[in-house]
């Protein structure tokens, strides 16, 4: 019988079913779930809340059985399996940014949700265990999976093109596009931001195989202008060499050629800015710290 205390892993995996199913109806009325609406400082008030309410709730464990519920196993296995299942999707469909339901998982209300109730399960387990390398193990998860999602609404992924002939910067520029400084990218949707650094391209270097139609190797040597302090680098950026400025890691991402020839290239450079990575990676060092600990057999006196 259902429902009937203890609850069990068939409760369990009803509610984890419940919150898919309330995502479901989510998706279909307001559409995917909007992260740039949890953008700075919304994502702070959010975490203060979360936080908030999952002490609430351990306080209140004993008056509530749901709440005693979320701690247990018997929660926790379901909402890692629905996790688990969902994760496979994702890594078995292409996604891409506005994609479908299943081509954008990390916007498809029934993936936030679950992982969203796995958050609360671990917040649940972190206030009522002692202090030993489990703790470690399931504060890093937690602090991982806390940042890394609140933090993907202040991670800007951006593309800056750039050019060193200056009749094409000074062409490209009347189009407001274009500049030989550049300080100005486009998002996935094409929409201009304006940045806090410049980046001019000095020389971009071209290498081709022997066959002369394959390149073997393409960079940029720019200089980068910081706002923020006023100091220039000089820098060559590479394909998987990328150069960090002021918290922007600037990548080699393509370039165009023109019918001009080697005067007229375009270098294509993706610049990244995610400040909630070193939080995300502070959690998965507490989990490593925890599993190593956990293999030398500590425990607590």
């Amino acid at each position: 019988m259902i429902w009937k205390k203890p609850w069990k892993l068939t409760e369990g995996f009803l509610i984890g079913g419940g919150l898919i199913l309330a995502g479901l109806i989510l998706e279909l009325c307001v559409g995917p779930v909007s992260w740039q609406l949890f953008a700075w400082p919304v994502n702070i008030v959010t975490l203060v809340v979360l936080l908030l309410a999952i002490v609430a709730m351990h306080l209140l464990r004993r008056r509530v059985y749901a709440f005693m519920f979320l701690s247990t196993y018997a929660a926790a296995v379901p909402a890692l399996v629905y996790a688990v299942v969902l994760t496979v999707i994702m890594g078995l469909t292409r996604q891409q940014p506005n994609g479908t339901w299943l081509n954008d998982m990390l916007t498809f209300w029934p993936f936030v949700l679950i992982y969203t109730y796995i958050v609360v399960i671990l917040g649940l387990v972190i206030l009522k265990k002692r202090i030993n390398s489990t703790l470690l193990l399931h504060l890093g998860l937690f602090i991982a999976l806390i940042t890394g999602t609140l933090g993907n609404a202040d991670m800007q992924r951006l593309q800056m093109w750039t050019t060193n002939n200056a009749d094409m910067a000074n062409a490209l520029s009347e189009s407001d596009a274009f500049h030989q400084y550049e300080r100005f990218a486009l998002d996935a949707n094409g929409v201009k931001k304006e940045l806090p650094l410049a980046v001019e391209l000095k020389r971009f270097i071209m290498e081709m195989h022997d066959d002369s139609i394959t390149p073997k190797r393409y960079a940029s040597e720019v200089v980068i202008y910081s706002k923020a302090n006023g100091h220039a680098y000089a820098a060559t950026i590479d394909v998987n060499k990328p150069v960090e400025v002021d918290g922007w890691k600037i990548y080699q991402k393509d370039y165009r050629l023109t019918e001009a020839g080697d005067a007229c290239q375009i270098s294509v450079l993706e610049l990244v800015s995610d400040p909630w990575l070193p939080w995300v990676y502070a959690g998965i060092f507490m989990m490593l710290a925890g599993a190593l600990l956990l293999l030398c057999g500590f425990r607590p006196k």
